[in-house]
């Protein structure tokens, strides 16, 4: 079962924090041209882990880059975020 606090150490690897630039790059692109973007399209083409590049989009909400959109409960790849406080 995914748990963020659990994935968190190994974000701060060399070979995990490659991957966070990028997705952390990707998540601004999309939220940029849309105004949100969905978990799934965020981590969508990278290998590895896909908890692992979950927990780089939940690194980011816990940075304020980006806010995740509460709308029930959804599965982790329908998840939904937009603009965060630490980007305005």
């Amino acid at each position: 079962m995914y748990d963020y606090q659990k994935l968190k150490p190994k974000l701060f690897t060399e070979e995990l924090q490659v991957t966070f630039l990028r997705i952390r790059e990707r998540a601004h692109k999309l939220i940029g041209e849309s105004g949100a973007a969905r978990m799934g399209k965020i981590i969508k083409g990278f290998g590895g882990d896909v908890w692992e590049l979950m927990a780089c989009v939940d690194r980011l909400v816990e940075l304020g880059e980006i806010s995740e959109v509460a709308y029930g409960d959804v599965s982790g790849q329908n998840r939904i975020f937009c603009s965060g406080e630490a980007s305005k």
